[in-house]
């Protein structure tokens, strides 16, 4: 299967579950929990790469296969330079090469146009990694699926973990205060020097390297791990509040609801991913599907 899907921040709401953690001094009871919706529409399959090792450059791509893709997916707006498929010859020749190759990796293309709250039409590129028990099956995976549309059920499940890749919110060019949450020196003491200034300097050459400097604040991108996975579906109305959510709208298609918060505002791609470093004892395979009590659809324009 593919080990991560993209999608697109809707917003938050909150629902109460049943806490099925027997460590949890909340076991039994229904507890409240704030949850975001991911829109993830289906994406299309447009490429499938082949990885060799080598041991001075590390990995390296052997070659590629591109599938044809629809005209309503516009792909050309995002590589305007696509030229021709000849997609069953290049599959023979990464075929024949699969015995130096060391991974499988697919170039997916989100479908904007389908997801509820967005006015975009150009697709979201991202490469995925295919898993499976050997090289030969993942292979052949991802041949099967190349030029083809992937749903987001068959990638992630009700119950798992995965991780969540986003881009932060930006704040621009900010302060040491705001940036680095120091204290502002009393307005008392050296004032005229000014309060919100950097701290201790190294005999008059230049600062500590550890002291607290003004910058680019937020627009980073971070990982975040292990978060729950609390429901996969496929009408979107079903989460969507009274109104719709703020900065977004309506989610149409399908979607992930995922437990607490992720970075990003609303409309920012999201990547959700199989976990790289689970908790001890985690079986992917014998998850259990989340009890959801209530789920807030009331509406957020006056929050």
């Amino acid at each position: 299967m593919l080990l991560a899907f993209i999608g697109y921040k809707a917003g938050m709401t909150h629902a109460y579950m049943l806490d099925e953690d027997k460590s949890s001094p909340t076991f039994g009871k229904e507890v409240f929990v704030p949850v975001t919706i991911v829109e993830t529409p289906p994406v299309f399959v447009a490429a499938v790469r082949l990885y060799g090792l080598d041991p001075n450059r590390g990995l390296y791509s052997m070659g590629e296969a591109w599938a044809e893709p629809p005209p309503e997916l516009e792909l050309h707006r995002k590589i305007p330079t696509l030229g021709s498929f000849n997609t069953e010859e290049k599959l023979k020749r990464l075929e024949s090469m699969l015995d130096n190759a060391v991974d499988v990796r697919v170039i997916v293309a989100s479908q904007p146009k389908l997801a509820g709250g967005l006015e975009k039409k150009k697709p979201d590129l991202l490469e995925v990694k295919i898993g499976g028990p050997d090289l030969g099956s993942a292979f052949e995976y991802a041949a099967s699926k190349l030029g083809d549309i992937v749903e987001v059920k068959e990638v992630i499940s009700e119950g798992q973990l995965v991780d969540v890749i986003g881009v932060t919110k930006g704040k621009g060019f900010q302060g040491v205060i705001k940036r680095w949450g120091v204290k502002e020196l009393p307005r008392w003491h050296k004032h005229r020097k000014g309060s919100r200034r950097i701290g201790a300097r190294s005999h008059g050459r230049s600062t500590f390297w550890e002291t607290p400097q003004p910058g680019q604040t937020g627009f980073h991108r971070r990982t975040e791990y292990n978060k729950l996975v609390m429901e996969v579906g496929d009408e979107g109305y079903s989460v969507t509040p009274a109104g719709g959510y703020l900065h977004y709208g309506l989610v149409k298609s399908s979607y992930v609801m995922l437990k607490g918060t992720i970075p990003g505002p609303p409309k920012r791609p999201i990547i959700l991913r199989h976990p790289i470093r689970p908790p001890p004892g985690y079986d992917p395979s014998n998850v259990r599907k989340p009890k959801i009590v209530y789920l807030s659809l009331d509406s957020k324009q006056g929050s």
